[in-house]
């Protein structure tokens, strides 16, 4: 199978690794925008994006028939969109991950698997926890590689609830982090957070 795999973030490296030296895939890495003409030249059997910085336009989806699967470390529908790791300890919204199609609007697509993750608020920081979704989200594909690939998921519709937030969104908050940066508490981010609130 002939993967274009679109990613931003080293951290999705392994998994680009685990396609091609497990599962024998071949696997293309761009870290552009796509277009229907570039899709064209390169004929993909699928596409995966994961932590990609470009919104899908929709000349794209109409032009590509085959799945186009997102990968979101968020429990959707909350959390769609920027930073959904931060936001979902701001807003105390279920934390998680899914995997999901990819549709017109952002992060909005029928969901093929999630699952809920849980968090020790007391011992967590911003970036443990960041890195922990990585984790079970790139095990979560692995599991149900065999199922993705052959598409023997039932795609299931999002509620209309949830929470949405932007890139924009993190300017409002990025004072509370502090000196620790991305190492600070859960515990102390949102006591900083509620402080602000005031």
């Amino acid at each position: 199978m002939k993967i274009l795999f679109l990613s931003n973030n080293e951290i999705t490296y392994p998994l680009v690794e685990w396609l091609k030296n497990d599962k024998n895939e071949e696997v293309i890495c761009s870290t552009n925008r796509i277009t229907p003409e570039y899709l064209k030249e390169i004929l993909p059997d699928m596409i995966i994006s994961y932590n990609y910085r470009y919104i899908i336009k929709e000349d794209v989806l109409e032009y590509y028939d085959k799945w186009i699967i997102n990968l979101h470390t968020s429990y959707l529908p909350w959390n769609k969109g920027a930073d959904p790791n931060l936001w979902s300890f701001l807003d105390d919204t279920p934390k998680g991950i899914t995997i999901h199609l990819i549709d017109k609007g952002v992060d909005t697509g029928d969901i093929l698997l999630q699952k809920r993750v849980y968090f020790d608020e007391e011992k967590e920081t911003l970036l443990s926890s960041y890195k922990e979704l990585h984790v079970e989200i790139q095990n979560l594909f692995k599991i149900n590689w065999e199922n993705i690939k052959t598409k023997h998921l039932v795609p299931k519709r999002q509620s209309e609830e949830g929470s949405m937030h932007y890139i924009k969104d993190f300017g409002k908050v990025r004072g509370i982090l502090g000196e620790e940066g991305w190492d600070i508490s859960i515990t102390e981010l949102k006591r900083r957070y509620k402080y602000e609130q005031k």
